[in-house]
């Protein structure tokens, strides 16, 4: 019974039209109550319109631009020292990094209401390409809070 579940990243294949696994990843945390076509469907259709309002780049080189972009560097963790709690900044691991970007950008469409996803996607996707957007307003929070608790960084090592 122990070897009924992998870990995701040992299963996860390239996608069929680019063949791109970060592509494959963002399809799966796009996808609802199972639906993948569904979402490849949406997020296919977003890639076709960047592909329309960015001619010069190829639309895939445009969404791991946007998911580099929104990629966090540093975070705030909380650690207890004596009876206090501090946040600390820690640097952020390649695969957390790579899924707080995919949360944040989910997060940003899904949190615009009124037209069509795929419609959301590409304006995010495209926002982030150029640094803008609310994903990108996320990371520089999250670097914004870290570099105001630089001061607790030395907590980050203690015991």
């Amino acid at each position: 019974m122990a070897d009924k579940f992998t870990a995701s990243s040992t299963q996860l294949r390239p996608d069929q039209k680019y063949g791109s696994i970060l592509l494959s990843k963002f399809v799966n945390c796009l996808m609802h109550d199972g639906k993948k076509t569904v979402a490849q469907r949406q997020l296919y259709s977003a890639l076709d319109i960047i592909a329309k309002r960015v001619p010069d780049q190829e639309p895939i080189q445009v969404f791991q631009t946007a998911v580099d972009n929104v990629k966090p560097a540093i975070e705030v963790r909380s650690k207890r020292v004596g009876g206090a709690t501090y946040q600390v900044p820690t640097p952020v691991p390649y695969r957390r990094q790579q899924t707080l970007a995919i949360r944040w950008l989910l997060q940003a469409i899904r949190g615009k209401k009124g037209r069509p996803i795929s419609v959301r996607l590409a304006d995010e996707l495209i926002a982030a390409y150029k640094r803008e957007g609310t994903a990108m307003t996320t990371r520089d929070n999250v670097h914004r809070m870290a570099d105001a608790n630089k001061a607790f960084a030395h907590f980050a090592y203690s015991r």
